[in-house]
């Protein structure tokens, strides 16, 4: 049986999705396909549409009052616009994590664990440290906080806040985890823990990463998307995009001439 990527049925699939803010058309016909157990990325100038269409995949312009998404984003198959799809259970499956990090007020363990007790997924206080510990474990972040982890994560790093906030996004088990612009506040040295995390995190998870810097799309994706002007220009994997680029914009894009 042929397991190359083409055949490999897609996590997430968008068809002709259409984002208006008001009356300003911010994403044109996008169809994209989103793989399992690969990072993903989206580049592309400012405004472009990338961190709009990420918002997308889990139903975060639903916030929004003016906007309106048209189109066919599915999950598995299952189209995740459903008005009867659960939106809090949707959000479990995909979890985000922001430019910014931004721990709740609560003490390290209270953080990781406040997604797991709205979900029901622990029955005791035992399944719920075993939950958190291996959470941070994952996030790369248990060895630096197990000694501390009643104490209020607001006194961590930068870096460690947004590593704290990664585990808080994978103790509900999601599938699918979008970052967007994750790094975008940390310094050289945390960026590579995320980067390094990112690498380890897709063997369980689906990553889709919305980054301002082509260097970073290069080292951590596999496939990605350059987005301008609201339409997606050119999809393909990393080193094709990069090196071998189709379209003249994408062209220029990386070789710094827009954006």
């Amino acid at each position: 049986m042929d397991m190359s990527p083409s055949t490999i049925r897609p996590k997430l699939t968008a068809r002709g999705v259409n984002v208006f803010y008001d009356d300003a058309h911010a994403l044109k016909q996008v169809d994209l396909d989103i793989r399992a157990h690969e990072v993903t990325a989206l580049i592309g100038p400012s405004g472009c549409g990338k961190s709009t269409f990420l918002r997308c995949l889990n139903r975060m312009n639903d916030l929004i009052d003016i906007c309106r998404v048209d189109g066919d984003i599915r999950l598995d198959g299952e189209d995740i616009y459903d008005p009867a799809v659960d939106l809090v259970y949707l959000r479990a499956r995909i979890g985000m994590v922001f430019q910014k990090p931004n721990p709740f007020p609560k003490s390290i363990h209270d953080n990781v664990a406040y997604g797991p007790k709205i979900h029901g997924l622990a029955r005791s206080r035992a399944e719920m440290d075993e939950i958190v510990a291996s959470s941070l474990e994952r996030a790369g972040l248990w060895e630096e906080v197990k000694d501390r982890l009643d104490a209020p994560a607001t006194g961590l790093s930068g870096g460690q806040q947004q590593r704290l906030c990664i585990a808080r996004a994978i103790a509900v088990r999601p599938e699918v985890i979008l970052m967007d612009e994750p790094c975008s506040s940390l310094d050289p040295i945390a960026t590579a823990r995320i980067e390094a995390l990112m690498d380890e995190l897709k063997q369980n998870f689906t990553i889709v990463i919305v980054t301002h810097s082509m260097q970073q799309a290069a080292r951590v994706s596999q496939r990605t998307a350059f987005f301008h002007l609201g339409d997606l220009v050119e999809v393909g994997d990393t080193d094709t995009v990069f090196t071998q680029p189709v379209d003249p914009r994408t062209e220029s894009y990386i070789s710094g001439r827009i954006g």
